[in-house]
């Protein structure tokens, strides 16, 4: 007759005194479970609280001087993308950059802070050539009414609607890629 005294299977061996305390309880409710977990969950993080307050006690911290710590300029510079192979791309290109770094007004070609509208920046960035400066407000009218539709008159008309630079200045980068597809 074999010995059952020894069968792991019949007799399971006792939990020790340290099982026996972590395991929670059969008759509490799933709340009063979570309290419980809640409860030992703050305790432990006042521990660790103290813990980092003692460990870091003896750290001495000064003053920080900004020189250390920021290392790029404090006002970004703008650079130009690299510019576009055709003369009214690239100046639609510049006449953008212009905007972003020179600042957008409405009302007037140059406000009395040196701002431009679309048009004055293209005629800034044609420098004079009267032909360039047509050519590049011509494929920006046209991206505009693209966008907009046929009810647009002008250039002037189209910036002096806006309250904000954000529209106008998408419009003059997207007439440059026009430019650039149609190869002008």
């Amino acid at each position: 007759m074999p010995d059952t005294a020894l069968s792991p299977a019949l007799h399971p061996p006792a939990p020790t005194t340290r099982q026996a305390a972590a395991a929670p309880p059969t008759a509490l409710t799933l709340e009063e479970r979570l309290t419980l977990v809640d409860m030992e969950m703050t305790a432990r993080l006042n521990e660790a609280a103290v813990a980092h307050a003692v460990n870091t006690a003896h750290i001495p911290t000064g003053p920080v001087d900004l020189g250390d710590v920021v290392t790029v300029p404090l006002t970004p510079t703008l650079q130009p993308p690299a510019a576009y192979p055709t003369p009214v791309a690239a100046l639609l290109q510049r006449a953008h950059h212009r905007l972003l770094t020179g600042g957008w007004c409405s009302g007037a070609l140059v406000d009395e802070d040196g701002a431009r509208c679309m048009l004055g920046a293209i005629r800034a960035e044609a420098r004079g050539d009267s032909g360039l400066e047509t050519d590049a407000a011509s494929v920006l009218l046209d991206a505009i009414r693209r966008t907009f539709g046929d009810d647009v008159d002008s250039v002037p008309s189209f910036n002096d609607a806006h309250g904000s630079a954000r529209t106008p200045l998408r419009m003059v980068d997207q007439a440059a890629g026009l430019a650039d597809a149609r190869g002008l």
